[in-house]
């Protein structure tokens, strides 16, 4: 049972390495940037339509 154990805690780890190298490899600098992006991609305040349908 502790060979099962310690085979899954390997396998973990690597799989966590694993997504972490594939998020910051070179082939995605692209999708990266343009995700950083995306927060400064609303609309400003100016042109929604916040409140309208609001009655006093």
């Amino acid at each position: 049972m502790d060979i099962l154990i310690g085979a899954m805690t390997v396998v973990s780890i690597l799989t966590f390495f694993g997504i972490i190298a594939w998020a910051w490899s070179r082939h995605r600098v692209n999708d990266n940037e343009e995700a950083a992006r995306l927060p400064f991609a609303v609309p400003d305040e100016e042109t929604t339509n916040r409140g309208e349908g609001y009655k006093k």
